[in-house]
């Protein structure tokens, strides 16, 4: 309970003691009349969202009593009427954290123009409007006053509200019929605001395909071996320096002058070696005929020595 309801509740109560019984009933007006500026309660989305909680359930319980009554005829068992709804629900229920405001609007103006948001929702119902369910003619009486009254409020989020109503307090497939009905009244109410959407959407799709129909070129044989051979090789870049490819790293061979002769040394070496192998294997004139004496010398000792 808020400061100013205290402090309105205690001038009430002291405007009785002091004053005369014929001042009763102005006494009991002024104690109705709170001031509800937006300083005194909870303004959030939040807290919207749970003055639509309220109102669908106070609704709910205004149709069942007053409003059928009323239908009927049976005027003299009216005894629930929507101010006395939402004064039990205030008692006896933590609203700190609800839009007090917005849910006292409701709570007042939807009952005041139950005809007019009947009529409404009776142009896009495939039924009678008697034969709707209490808990879904609550909900499309919500929808229906926020698209008429609360243009501030953009009606996707007045259909995406109605679809949680639904999902707290509703049938299973009910937000079919719910989401329908508000949906075709959106098109009738907020034509300017759905239009806007609609083409808002077009361009972003748009947006999002042209990327997707550019053409792609074709891929051939060649095409694949000059890309792999591109991905290999290195690219410049701005600085000057070679770029290497992300797949294969390429080997730069570094300068090393104290290896160059060694290896060179070395192969010298190896050069001069077989050159001397060569001549030392090829046979000279004076070497040949030194043979042949032998070999001859050595048959006539043999041939001597076997006679003896």
């Amino acid at each position: 309970m808020t400061d100013q309801l205290k402090r309105a509740i205690h001038e009430a109560k002291t405007a009785k003691t002091t004053s005369n019984p014929t001042d009763k009933a102005g006494a009991s007006s002024e104690e109705q009349n709170f001031d509800m500026s937006e300083s005194t309660y909870k303004t959030t989305h939040t807290a919207v969202r749970k003055a639509r909680r309220f109102a669908m359930q106070g609704l709910y319980e205004w149709l069942v009593t007053d409003r059928r009554f009323d239908k009927d005829g049976k005027l003299g068992w009216k005894d629930n009427a929507p101010h006395d709804i939402a004064a039990r629900t205030r008692a006896t229920n933590a609203m700190h954290t609800v839009h007090i405001g917005y849910y006292h609007e409701m709570m007042r103006d939807i009952p005041e123009q139950i005809e007019a948001l009947d009529a409404l929702i009776s142009q896009h119902l495939d039924r009678d409007i008697d034969k709707l369910d209490t808990v879904e003619h609550a909900i499309l009486l919500i929808g229906a006053y926020e698209l008429q009254n609360r243009l501030e409020v953009p009606y996707k989020v007045v259909l995406d509200e109605a679809m949680k109503l639904n999902n707290h307090f509703g049938a299973t497939d009910a937000h079919k019929l719910i989401n329908a009905v508000l949906d075709k009244m959106a098109t009738d109410l907020r034509d300017l605001e759905v239009q806007a959407d609609i083409k808002a959407n077009r361009r972003s799709s748009q947006k999002a395909a042209a990327p997707a129909a550019q053409p792609q070129p074709q891929t051939t044989d060649e095409t694949k071996a000059v890309t792999n051979a591109d991905d290999t090789s290195e690219t410049p870049t701005t600085t000057g320096k070679p770029r290497l490819s992300a797949n294969k790293a390429i080997k730069r061979p570094r300068a090393n002058k104290a290896q160059a002769n060694i290896s060179d040394y070395r192969a010298s070496k190896k050069a001069s070696a077989q050159g001397h192998n060569e001549a030392a294997a090829a046979p000279t004139p004076e070497s040949t005929a030194a043979d042949v004496g032998l070999q001859d010398s050595n048959l006539v000792n043999s041939d001597e020595k076997s006679k003896d």
